[in-house]
């Protein structure tokens, strides 16, 4: 098998380009994605794209999520499979009807008679730009019967899920973290330079299957998206100081892998959950209830939550690092439950 190293960004716009090429009924739509000689959205992300498959299949739009997802909606009912993106993952609030009351439910609905292939490609997390441009919405959707959520963290992950997402009948919301893109688009911003490994060939990751980013004995550690790489620079230390950190990455929130959490807390004995997004009502208070209910006998220590605080994201640079989750919170952590 025939592998290159290449960054998250890459690795999506090829997603993107093999399921175009294999389905005539994949279009993109979004805004400022499909310019003539642009930058390919707010991220480059789909840049060179319009080029090669016309705008008849990379389609900009007016700055309205609303129209974008219910377009994706309508085109989907018809037989076609949208990959929508919002420029940030806040915007996805604006079309919250579109999104839990349309996409999510025409299926279940119609009995199944309508199909809703629909993924929606939405950049998370705090970049530096304030409150309105920074929230980690994942968890809000979570709540949804009816669609699906990814959060992939690595190059590898995010062309095998996309891909499957792609092919899915059912609406999924794909969040992609804005500092795990690199260093290009015209929104360019300074985060991780994050390159992996990924196969010329073809190939698809399914949902629901966890991946065990590190192995370790003393605790695990649940995180997604760029607190999966905080929480490994933290482990690196903390090894040095002979405690063992296992590290999960959920890949996908809905359907979520339980059984590999389960097991790990088997071994270990402990669970520290961190997450982007604030802790009332997060991610994290679901899989501390799922272990509760389900691994408690197992649990040598409370479980743990790093969360950011529970206030909007500030405009201050320094008050952002504040707020949101670092190695440091995350190693303070470990060390109550394990010494």
């Amino acid at each position: 098998m025939q592998v290159r190293q290449i960054t998250i960004s890459e690795a999506i716009r090829e997603a993107l380009r093999e399921e175009m090429l294999r389905d005539p009924t994949v279009f993109l739509i979004g805004e400022d994605i499909g310019i003539e000689g642009g930058f390919g959205g707010p991220f480059g992300v789909t840049k060179g794209l319009a080029e090669e498959f016309g705008h008849d299949r990379v389609r900009d739009t007016p700055i309205s999520e609303s129209a974008i997802v219910g377009v994706a909606v309508g085109a989907a009912m018809m037989g076609m499979r949208p990959v929508a993106e919002v420029q940030y993952g806040d915007f996805i609030f604006c079309a919250m009807d579109q999104v839990v009351n349309q996409a999510a439910k025409l299926r279940y609905m119609s009995g199944g008679q309508v199909k809703i292939p629909i993924v929606i490609r939405i950049p998370t997390g705090a970049t530096r730009r304030g409150a309105q441009h920074a929230q980690s919405p994942e968890a809000f959707f979570m709540h949804v019967p009816g669609l699906k959520v990814v959060a992939p963290c690595t190059p590898y992950d995010a062309k095998g899920l996309l891909k499957t997402a792609i092919k899915d009948d059912n609406l999924v919301l794909f969040f992609e973290h804005k500092l795990l893109y690199g260093g290009k688009g015209y929104r360019a911003m300074k985060g991780l330079e994050v390159v992996g490994n990924v196969p010329e060939e073809e190939y698809l990751i399914p949902f629901g299957v966890a991946d065990v980013k590190r192995e370790g004995e003393d605790v695990t550690v649940v995180a997604k998206l760029l607190m999966v790489h905080k929480s490994l620079a933290a482990a690196e230390k903390l090894d040095k100081e002979g405690i063992s950190v296992e590290i999960i990455d959920p890949r996908t929130l809905v359907p979520f892998d339980k059984e590999t959490v389960i097991k790990s807390v088997k071994k270990t004995g402990r669970l520290i959950i961190v997450e982007e997004d604030t802790k009332m009502g997060g991610w994290g208070a679901e899989i501390a209830a799922m272990i509760a209910e389900e691994a408690l006998d197992y649990l040598d220590a409370p479980i743990k939550r790093v969360s950011a605080l529970d206030t909007p994201i500030p405009a201050s640079p320094p008050l952002e690092d504040y707020v949101i989750p670092n190695e440091e919170r995350m190693i303070e952590a470990v060390k109550e439950i394990v010494t």
